[in-house]
């Protein structure tokens, strides 16, 4: 390389040099020397970007470690993670409920109607004992709503409350409350915006989840807790629901429609528009908490598309288990779709069910409408079912007045045939003078058993009655729970656990009531001497009904004892109108008459020979020996 081209390049350099320097801009005042930052800077200012946080520290312009955990642990979500918690309230006449900006869900449900036993607000839950969100999954992270600061926007007729997280690209979440201006339904909807640019374009699922620990609200625990329990209902089909008594839990694999944490009168549900996709459901017993009864939790999915506008839709249920309340959310809806939310009442077994549903409830209701006191519409729906059971109540009477004029003559019989070795003989020549008077010992205990459904069916209905909740009458000042005239504070082994510290006074007079009843039927039909160990067993199941009573509503215990004093009634003017003379000569003229077998007795005598047969042949092959 020659001198003239060594010195054209070193020109050139210069005049590239002084065109640089002399082309630069000069800072001006408040200006910084370098007015664009960077592309790695950029990055770093992003608010979605996710840089490790000790590639941060070194740099000035760069965000400190805090905002940079935020970044790395909520990625898109990171603007939401810190906030203010501020509280808003939508209230009707029956509820008023309390929402959190933290986690934009409802923390606190109180029913205005109604107190608990110490005369307190009932409060179903509060932000302490009640937790529910969504789960969003994005970039390798798992985001809880409930740990996010939404924005809250309140309609203006205040009965409306929105929700929301507003991204700083657009893209918007909304959970969308409405409270009706009558009635414990909330509705729950997700609003969304752009949200397939926040979330993976292929979710098609939201997780969710629900805890709550059950507040305890009446003054009987043991009964309370008995009839509190995780429910669930199976979309199109039946309601089912977790062990009252014990610790459980259950995944389920198909749809389900409810989820719902019910209290012996009053339950809080999770109703999905649609439906969930299975549930793992457990139920945690808390026996040594005077506050809570149970620990609920419920982990479940819905169907989600990031990319539309309106998401999943709920319905929250928050209110007493009152029937006709519950039933009315099923009217105008076909059977694949109804609720089923009066299933959250334990009501009993399909027949007993049908008799409450049918029959009692109806008869109830009426009354509860014109009579506000319900010890009277007790008094005045017993007296109805006794009406309607009179014709039993009075074949069973008329049985057993045929039995004590047939006495005399069964005595002959027993007199006839004496000893164990006649007494197949006795047994038949007994059943032939039954016959052929027309008089049947079944015949007094057949009405008998055709109103036992009835009386199991009020069993299970007076626990379940919230109408009686804290309805006074006379010395009960609660008709569902227990009506204590004697308490004491030692703990007594088996007394404690199954009779309870107290003594109930109308199941110390149902009881009273029953022994008398006892002995004057016993005494009537002459069974306490044909029978010694039957008139024991009669007096012992009184005393067990006292055992079994005392911690039962007083209700029950005051159904039983005026239906008895009721039968005592009737049975006194049985005796008064009927005459037994009559009735004697009524069977004599049976007995004349030719009277055709029927066929049960016809197989009894039939079985009554071959048994008699078989102890002879006995008989006789043991003389051999």
């Amino acid at each position: 390389m020659d001198k003239n081209t060594i010195f054209g390049l070193l020109m050139m350099a210069l005049v590239l040099f002084g065109y640089t320097w002399l082309m630069k801009p000069k800072p001006g005042k408040g200006e910084s020397e370098t007015p664009y930052p960077s592309v790695s800077q950029q990055i770093e200012d992003s608010p979605f970007a996710a840089q490790p946080a000790d590639t941060l520290v070194t740099q000035p312009d760069v965000l400190n470690d805090h905002d940079a955990r935020l970044r790395s642990e909520y990625v898109d979500f990171a603007p939401f993670a810190e906030g203010e918690e501020e509280m808003i309230t939508l209230a009707n006449p029956e509820v008023t409920l309390t929402f959190s900006t933290r986690g934009g869900r409802l923390v606190q449900a109180v029913l205005n109607d109604y107190s608990t036993y110490d005369s307190l607000p009932v409060m179903l839950f509060n932000r302490e004992n009640n937790r529910y969100g969504f789960i969003f999954k994005t970039q390798g992270r798992t985001i809880d709503t409930d740990e996010l600061y939404f924005t809250p926007e309140l309609s203006s007729d205040g009965r409306t409350l929105a929700m929301r997280l507003p991204f700083e690209n657009g893209s918007s979440f909304e959970l969308c409350y409405t409270l009706p201006e009558k009635g414990y339904m909330l509705d729950m909807k997700v609003r969304q915006k752009g949200m397939e640019y926040i979330l993976p374009r292929n979710t098609v699922d939201l997780d969710m989840y629900w805890n709550q620990r059950l507040r305890r609200q009446e003054k009987g625990r043991k009964f309370e807790e008995r009839y509190s329990s995780l429910y669930y209902k199976y979309v199109a089909s039946d309601v089912n629901h977790l062990s009252e008594t014990r610790d459980a839990h259950e995944s389920i694999s198909t749809s389900v429609k409810w989820i719902g944490f019910k209290n012996q009168f009053f339950s809080s549900v999770l109703i999905a528009d649609r439906k969930f996709n299975g549930a793992r459901l457990q139920s945690e017993v808390l026996p040594n908490d005077e506050v809570y009864l149970k620990n609920y939790k419920a982990e479940t999915s819905v169907d989600y598309d990031p990319s539309a506008p309106e998401g999943p839709a709920f319905r929250f249920f928050c209110g007493p288990n009152l029937y006709p309340l519950l039933r009315s959310y099923d009217k105008g809806i076909d059977s694949d779709n109804k609720l089923q939310l009066p299933r959250l009442i334990p009501l009993g077994y399909k027949v007993f069910r049908w008799i409450n549903t049918g029959i009692i409830i109806p008869i109830f209701t009426f009354l509860g409408r014109f009579i506000s006191n319900y010890g009277i519409v007790i008094l005045i729906m017993t007296l109805i079912i006794k009406a309607v059971l009179m014709p039993l109540t009075f074949k069973s009477y008329m049985s057993s007045a045929r039995m004590r004029v047939l006495k005399p003559q069964v005595e002959e019989i027993n007199a006839k045939y004496p000893g164990q070795e006649k007494a197949m003989e006795r047994q038949r020549a007994t059943m032939e003078l039954y016959n052929s008077a027309g008089a049947s010992p079944m015949s007094g205990c057949l009405p008998l058993l055709l109103q036992m459904p009835i009386l199991l069916a009020m069993f299970a209905f007076f626990p379940s009655s919230i109408e009686l909740r804290q309805q006074s009458f006379l010395w009960a000042n609660d008709l569902s729970s227990y009506d204590a005239i004697f308490t004491w504070d030692a703990y007594i082994p088996i007394i404690t656990p199954y009779f309870g510290n107290h003594i109930s006074l109308f199941c110390l007079l149902m009881t009273i009531a029953n022994i008398l009843y006892t002995k004057l039927n016993m005494d009537a039909t002459g069974s306490g001497q044909q029978m010694p160990g039957m008139k024991t067993m009669m007096y012992i199941m009184p005393l067990m009904f006292l055992f079994i009573f005392n911690n039962y509503a007083s209700g029950l215990s005051y159904y039983y004892l005026v239906s008895l004093l009721i039968t005592f009634i009737q049975t006194f003017i049985f005796r008064k109108c009927i005459n037994e003379e009559k009735v004697l000569a009524k069977i004599k003229e049976n007995q004349k008459k030719p009277r055709k077998k029927s066929g049960f007795m016809a197989r009894l005598e039939e079985a009554q020979r071959q048994q008699q047969a078989a102890l002879k042949q006995q008989r006789q092959q043991q003389r051999r020996r």
